[in-house]
């Protein structure tokens, strides 16, 4: 981006923007150089003011929410990067059940309010992190639930600024994965759920929190897990572990002795760190056990050189 492109942007919108910022505080790996320009919309009309002038103009943008499953280059992002953690933070339960929500609100958050109300199906989703924008788009899940299974409809805005609507029928939900649109922001988003029974949510919660504190390195910061499992009956961390990769290091990173697909910050590790441990584990998985692991995180900013042998055997 030039200095004129940054000029336009400040005058144009009213939200709260910064350039040169580090992402490194904007992702839960605690890792990421600066974005030459990180913009907090306020509303959907500065929204699609500010994504009518990147198309324009042929600005790269792109949209994070908390940062829970992304790697960014240390030499940043020379583009827009857009959250909308700050301010589309709407939620609403109905009678009915229904729960209508904007994509900035945390996915605990909906989760905790959804029990509040005696809404059951989504306490094992209590410690996934993210934004519900994120965590739909993924498809998250954990312990047996995934959030689609409560999808009904959402709304989305364009890279021209123009805002779309889907249904059910319209989205294909599979293992860490939806068919919403690549080049679209989630604006928001409804779930049909049921009443469940308090005893049994809070049983279903306990079970949830249990595992995931024994299972996983809470105690570093990570961007979650890093590859998704090649199937339901096999886990890229088994299959990593069995590669004998477990707790091997570069630099400040490291993989986890407690869950090998975690890749945890120990140390102050950049994100050439985290792809050399990327790189190593998938090539030794496909040694192995000739299984090309696929990546869950979504990499940021990285030159083609760089990720060669990343996505692709």
């Amino acid at each position: 981006m030039n200095q004129k492109q940054k000029k336009d942007i400040r005058n144009m919108l009213t939200s709260e923007m910064t350039f040169g910022e580090p992402l490194a505080k904007h992702t839960t790996f605690g890792i990421g150089g600066p974005a030459a320009c990180m913009v907090f919309p306020e509303s959907r009309e500065e929204l699609s003011t500010l994504l009518t002038y990147a198309s324009e103009k042929n600005i790269s943008a792109i949209f994070i929410g908390s940062g829970s499953n992304v790697l960014v280059c240390d030499k940043g992002f020379d583009g827009i990067v857009i959250s909308l953690k700050k301010s589309f933070k709407n939620i609403s339960i109905k009678k009915n059940s229904m729960i209508i929500v904007e994509a900035g609100v945390m996915l605990g958050t909906m989760v905790k309010q959804a029990m509040a109300a005696e809404i059951g199906g989504l306490e094992s989703l209590i410690g996934v992190p993210g934004t519900v924008g994120g965590a739909l788009i993924m498809n998250a899940g954990a312990f047996g639930s995934e959030i689609s299974k409560y999808f009904e409809e959402a709304k989305t805005m364009t890279l021209e600024g123009n805002i779309k609507s889907y249904t059910r029928g319209e989205i294909e939900f599979s293992y860490r994965h939806s068919t919403f649109p690549n080049n679209e922001i989630l604006l928001d988003a409804t779930f049909k759920c049921k009443k469940g029974k308090p005893h049994q949510i809070l049983q279903d919660r306990k079970i949830a929190s249990d595992g995931r504190k024994s299972n996983q390195p809470l105690k570093f910061r990570s961007a979650g897990s890093i590859f998704k499992n090649p199937s339901d009956t096999l886990a890229a961390g088994y299959l990593i572990d069995k590669a004998g990769l477990k707790g091997t290091k570069k630099g400040g990173a490291a993989i986890s002795e407690k869950h090998a697909n975690f890749i945890v910050n120990m140390d102050n590790a950049t994100a050439a760190d985290v792809l050399h441990l990327i790189k190593l584990a998938k090539k030794y998985v496909i040694k192995k056990f000739n299984i090309n692991l696929e990546l869950e995180v979504k990499l940021i900013g990285f030159p083609q050189s760089m990720t060669q042998g990343v996505y692709y055997a």
